[in-house]
């Protein structure tokens, strides 16, 4: 994995932690993971299996941001 990829992953991480701030940071790490395709042996998963694991939750959930401040009575800033 190339360095720019890595920041890449630790910046997917940091949104995956805003998108589910209840997961600890174990637990997305599993769940990454598991996303990845790695039932259990996480230590196996290559950088751009998680990256891409990353960025599939990422596009999945992104609207659960908006959907919870909607809920809670935020008003979410209008995207670009």
């Amino acid at each position: 994995m190339t360095h720019a990829n890595g920041n890449e992953l630790i910046e997917a991480v940091a949104e995956l932690q805003a998108l589910f701030p209840d997961w600890r940071f174990g637990q997305l790490v599993a769940n990454l993971a598991l996303s990845a395709g790695r039932d259990g042996a996480m230590w196996d998963v290559e950088d751009d299996q998680l990256l891409d694991a990353a960025r599939r939750l990422i596009a999945r959930n992104r609207t659960r941001e908006v959907a919870l401040a909607s809920f809670n009575g935020v008003h979410p800033c209008p995207v670009a």
